[in-house]
């Protein structure tokens, strides 16, 4: 194998733990081009790891369309493509470029736009989402390691956009910086708004520098836990790129937040997480937890709530069981 495509088109996260991909790949065929099909996105957490595709836009932000899409991946002349992000649209994308080999899924509907199947449920969570993509690489004789590896490669330009970011909330002398991000998008059951500030409020009297991030559309939420914080509790919303947002992340010596694809990014960049999962199957830490050994994860027993009762979750109401005494000694026992 000499030109090789790998796709996952969704969010930052499912991105980010396909990146072990790219790093087998590259094991395993050291002379080949590696590339990836991303939306544009999340396409800079992929920038030096492996070639870029963009999926839905050009790099001039133009919609792009099927046959647009068609044309410049026929004009690649990809050996094979292993899609760990499977839809009907891309299977058979693959299969009219004329890919020699298509790795995907067996149990959709579309399979047959495959040439090499691989029969695994995700949802019945028996490993870790890396680990479904890994199997995917193992089907062109890839060779897969023990370990799954997820990096970001930060360039100096993001590193000095991160610096910008600290130099602006009055945070370049600050040595014990921890980042709170109360959001997540809908991809999981989130801690409370108020618990955040609790949690940003007695790691402030502990001598940290706390600052609450967010995105854009997130700016309402990061207001609300800041305000209610109080005085020294620093927000920062978010408008760099992702890996810029890496950059400032990685400045940091603790990330905290929901199941959300920032909290990937920071396990991608090496800094300490702690993270808030459901008891909820197929978003439990053991499918989407961090790439990283320096980890805390929380996990309520849904057994305890009466609304649940044992089963997968069906609110917040188990989430309640996190208490902000117990994470303010786990951030103390991570930094110890």
């Amino acid at each position: 194998m000499q030109n090789i495509l790998v796709v996952r088109t969704d969010r930052i996260g499912d991105v980010i733990l396909t990146l072990p991909i790219i790093e087998a790949l590259k094991s395993s065929f050291p002379t080949a081009r590696v590339a990836m099909l991303v939306r544009s996105y999340t396409s800079g957490l992929a920038e030096g790891i492996a070639d870029i595709f963009l999926y839905d836009r050009d790099r001039e932000g133009t919609i792009k369309h099927f046959f647009e899409m068609l044309s410049e991946i026929r004009r690649a002349q990809f050996d094979a493509a292993i899609v760990a992000y499977p839809r009907f649209r891309i299977a058979l994308l693959l299969w009219l470029a004329g890919i020699p080999v298509r790795v995907g899924t067996g149990y959709r509907w579309y399979s047959f736009f495959f040439n090499r199947r691989v029969y695994e449920h995700r949802k019945t969570v028996e490993k870790h989402e890396s680990e479904y993509n890994l199997s995917l690489a193992k089907a062109i004789g890839c060779k897969i390691p023990d370990q799954p590896v997820a990096r970001l490669v930060i360039t100096e330009h993001e590193k000095q956009a991160a610096q910008a970011v600290r130099k602006k909330l009055e945070l370049i002398s600050a040595d014990r910086l921890v980042l709170l991000h109360p959001g997540s998008g809908g991809s999981a059951r989130d801690w409370k708004p108020e618990h955040f500030a609790q949690l940003a409020l007695e790691l402030s009297k502990r001598g940290f520098c706390v600052v609450i991030t967010g995105g854009e559309s997130e700016e309402e939420l990061v207001r609300r836990v800041t305000q209610e914080a109080g005085d020294g509790v620093k927000s920062f919303i978010s408008t760099l790129s992702l890996k810029e947002f890496a950059a400032f992340i990685q400045t940091a010596k603790l990330f905290v937040a929901n199941s959300t694809g920032p909290l990937h990014i920071a396990a991608a960049v090496g800094v300490p997480v702690i993270g808030f999962y459901p008891p909820v199957r197929v978003m439990s830490p053991k499918r989407w937890g961090p790439l990283t050994d320096k980890k805390i994860i929380f996990v309520p027993d849904s057994a305890q709530c009466l609304r649940c009762k044992g089963d997968d979750c069906q609110g917040n109401d188990c989430m309640e069981q996190i208490k902000v005494n117990h994470v303010v000694e786990a951030v103390e026992r991570l930094l110890a």
